[in-house]
């Protein structure tokens, strides 16, 4: 498989930032936003998908810590 060319990076970039805008707007409702996801799945490599997915997933973790501040898990070990 050769690397997307600019073009097809933008269409990808696009359709991710589409995807995950509609994800924000409906509370991560997957369903509502299926025609965003298979937008974003067709116009991205796999490998990107896995990705920006682990990607939103840290960012959305990230802000809850930063937001929140971070509370150990009862039980859990003292490092």
């Amino acid at each position: 498989m050769s690397a997307p060319n600019s073009q097809e990076r933008r269409a990808c970039w696009s359709a991710r930032d589409e995807y995950w805008k509609c994800l924000d707007y409906n509370q991560n409702n997957v369903t509502t936003c299926e025609k965003y996801k298979k937008e974003f799945e067709m116009n991205c490599p796999a490998q990107w998908v896995k990705y920006f997915n682990k990607r939103r997933d840290f960012l959305k973790y990230k802000e809850k810590i930063e937001k929140e501040g971070y509370v150990p898990a009862e039980g859990a070990p003292k490092l």
